[in-house]
């Protein structure tokens, strides 16, 4: 896809998402630099990077403005908690990572004149009322809500990009990620897969909300990253917002059950508990744009995904 080795900075590259990320660049030949401030990354995704002469590893966070002496031809922003767990934990810190924190990787970009990525969400359409969500589609976000921090943040982030688009001439590309899971998972992360994947592996209940008919679609790391560098790297100048997900639907029961079932050996069940304000009934992407633009599409089926991501989990617990 990308011809040219570049110098490359990722931001939240200790994170699930980045420390992937990172070795898909270092590997495809570029010199990346991974900035984090390990709020929630960890250097353990990226011990095996450390060392490497193309990888630079920086501590910082992006809420402080950034400086890298070196030239960048790509920045990749996806610096920002992505559980409800996680980002509900400090909401103040995470609008802050996403609008602060946006500004500083924008200003940076217009300093190096370097191509910038936004990871921005599924959580912008909120409780959604279309279905499957298409990026035309505006949402439905409670704004005042607990999980406002991170939806609206997220949605101000892509206001930002647009504006410095057409304002100050910086070249965006916009991703919306939908529901992802794979190794490097924080074991306390608090998402559907990696919680059943846990508390199977330690005995204890799955807990679902609600009655678990509530749906959504998940896609694998790897398909992920495929999608997120194409998106970097498309000829055709598309800009977005891309829908970048798995248009297979699963009810969140569903997957509990899954999760079982490649783990025989656990003696855990499925506890029912009450439904999280604002959580959405069903999510899934509408990725026709994505197919004809970028032509990606996820690739590794649910189970061979789960189960990759179980043997993970195995090794860390």
């Amino acid at each position: 896809m990308n011809p040219l080795h570049m110098n490359i900075l990722v931001t939240g590259g200790a994170g699930f998402i980045g420390s992937h990320l990172c070795k898909k660049l270092i590997e495809g030949g570029d010199r990346v630099f991974c900035l984090d401030n390990l709020h929630t990354g960890s250097k353990e995704n990226i011990a095996n990077l450390i060392g490497s002469e193309n990888f630079s590893f920086i501590e910082h966070d992006v809420i402080r403005p950034i400086a890298v002496r070196d030239s960048i031809d790509q920045i990749y922003n996806l610096a920002c908690p992505a559980s409800p767990f996680h980002y509900q934990k400090d909401p103040i810190q995470t609008i802050k990572t996403s609008v602060i924190g946006t500004i500083n990787v924008l200003e940076l970009a217009k300093e190096k004149g370097a191509t910038v990525l936004q990871a921005s969400t599924s959580e912008v359409y909120g409780d959604p009322h279309e279905h499957p969500q298409k990026e035309t589609y505006f949402g439905n976000v409670n704004p005042i809500g607990p999980r406002a921090c991170y939806d609206e943040g997220k949605r101000c982030a892509e206001t930002l990009f647009f504006d410095y688009a057409r304002s100050e001439g910086v070249k965006i590309r916009v991703v919306r990620i939908f529901n992802t899971y794979g190794p490097n998972m924080h074991p306390d992360d608090g998402r559907v897969v990696s919680n059943f994947i846990v508390r199977a592996l330690k005995g204890e209940s799955l807990t679902v909300y609600g009655d678990g008919s509530q749906t959504r679609s998940f896609q694998y790391i790897d398909d992920l990253v495929e999608g997120i560098v194409r998106m970097m790297n498309n000829r055709k100048d598309i800009v977005g917002p891309v829908n970048l997900g798995n248009p297979e639907e699963h009810t969140v029961k569903a997957i509990a059950n899954i999760v079982l079932s490649l783990i025989p050996e656990s003696k855990s069940g499925i506890a029912f508990g009450p439904f999280p304000p604002d959580d959405p009934m069903h999510r899934r992407p509408h990725i026709s744009l994505a197919k004809k633009e970028l032509g990606w599409e996820p690739k590794i089926p649910l189970e061979e995904g789960i189960k990759r991501t179980v043997e993970y989990f195995k090794m860390m617990i």
